[in-house]
């Protein structure tokens, strides 16, 4: 293939962590001589990054792979491959209902890009899929798509939990964690180049070493990330409810660069609903989890993830969950409506819930929550937060943009800067002026 052909854009849709699995294929074929390109205009090939977690992911899936064949179609783009959580959980007969695409490539095949972009399979279009193995580390190339200034660390793939509603450990297969030295050196290469944030990522980063030799876990990885110097913000997010250990909340209480922030999925709170999504069992309410956290930390920021209309959500359950959203008053909170996947135990649940009555219920979840995000805002009017500086607003170039320690990249709210300057990258405090429900105004002081 001629060097002038070799000009790949990749789009990658989901999560954060098949970001990182779009930056591992980036690395792989910048190796090889691709040139990656941001716009689609500029590329002679595209790749898609699917996901395939719940239907409306499956729906942006497939309407983004039209949009890109139409542009094939139109002489605009040579070749178009797709990867992922999609080709994994659809499987082969998407080569005959997507003719338009050349090459296909399940979630544990990610290595293999280069072989099937440079022609090395023999079928047409390759089909490459098989039980999801495969685990990045520091020795693969990456090319990092997020800002210089922050990057998200994966440290294990897979997940071993059972969630009744979840498709994930057939989209990826059970846990495999990293090594502690592998996580390590990847981290201390980031910071060797500027990275001042980290975030570690996987399905369930409280299960982090349970399947290695060895006592090792999350806070032992984190106890090892403050050795490195030029790191100011660490962050752990998606960790399971079930397993925030006291040393975790030692860890996130006592060290500064570990942000005060914990994210905590808990999906719902009403015991026989957490049993039907294979999430009870546990002595530790969700409400006692919340209040033993604020007992041994300070200042932490929390986040949790709900789901309105499970199988069995009764008015009287859906008004528990609402009570709770009151009294935990947490600092961010995201909610959806469940989605019936086939193939999932709780597929074969009773007692759906509508579509209508689902979204009632989470846009009066989102209302509830808006009010007390906009409160909780409200209380730091006034005070001095350090902020990292992400660059100038999209809208207009008066105004800075940055994010408290309290507040993740992409998921939670941000922090407009009116006044004072700063480099991007720049941790600063600012004080801050005004509140929203899901931004702050401040000055730079």
């Amino acid at each position: 293939m001629s060097s002038r052909k070799k000009r790949v854009c990749l789009i990658s849709l989901g999560c954060a962590k098949n970001l990182v699995d779009s930056e591992y294929v980036l690395g792989f074929l910048k190796k090889v001589g691709f040139v990656p390109e941001s716009r689609l205009e500029e590329a002679d090939t595209a790749i898609i990054n699917t996901c395939g977690f719940i239907q409306p992911a499956v729906e942006e899936t497939i309407d983004t792979i039209l949009e890109v064949a139409a542009e094939k179609g139109r002489g605009n783009l040579e070749r178009l491959f797709v990867m992922g959580c999609f080709v994994q959980r659809y499987g082969y007969k998407l080569c005959r209902e997507m003719p338009e695409v050349d090459g296909w490539l399940g979630t544990g095949e990610i290595h293999r890009i280069v072989e099937i972009i440079e022609g090395g399979e023999k079928e047409r279009p390759p089909f490459v899929i098989g039980r999801p193995g495969y685990l990045g580390g520091s020795e693969i190339p990456r090319v990092h798509a997020s800002p210089l200034f922050s990057a998200y660390i994966k440290i294990a793939e897979g997940c071993s939990n059972r969630c009744t509603y979840c498709t994930i450990p057939r989209l990826r297969g059970p846990l495999r964690s990293r090594t502690l030295e592998s996580v390590i050196r990847e981290a201390e290469a980031m910071a060797e180049r500027g990275v001042k944030e980290i975030n570690l990522i996987a399905q369930d980063t409280t299960m982090y070493g349970k399947d290695l030799e060895g006592d090792v876990g999350l806070e032992d990885v984190l106890e090892s990330l403050l050795d490195i110097r030029g790191l100011s913000w660490i962050r752990v997010l998606y960790s399971h409810p079930h397993r925030i250990s006291e040393r975790l909340l030692e860890l996130v209480n006592g060290q500064n660069r570990i942000c005060p922030y914990l994210d905590l999925p808990l999906q719902h709170v009403n015991p026989d609903i957490l049993s039907a999504m294979g999430r009870g069992g546990h002595q530790e309410t969700p409400w006692k989890l919340i209040e033993r956290i604020r007992s041994k930390t300070k200042g932490v920021n929390l986040r949790t993830t709900l789901m309105v209309g499970f199988p069995g959500e009764t008015e009287e359950r859906f008004k528990e969950l609402c009570e709770f959203v009151r009294m935990a008053r947490v600092d961010h909170l995201g909610a959806f409506t469940y989605s019936r996947e086939q193939g999932t135990p709780a597929a074969r649940l009773e007692n759906a819930i509508g579509r209508r009555v689902a979204q009632k219920r989470l846009d009066k979840v989102m209302g509830i929550q808006a009010e007390i995000s906009r409160q909780n805002n409200q209380d730091k009017v006034g005070r001095v937060f350090p902020v990292l500086i992400e660059g100038e607003s999209p809208e207009t170039p008066l105004l800075l943009i940055g994010r408290t320690a309290g507040m993740a990249p992409e998921i939670d709210g941000q922090v407009l800067i009116n006044k004072g300057w700063a480099c991007v990258g720049d941790i600063v405090p600012v004080r801050i002026k005004e509140a929203y429900p899901y931004d702050l105004v401040g000055e730079i002081i």
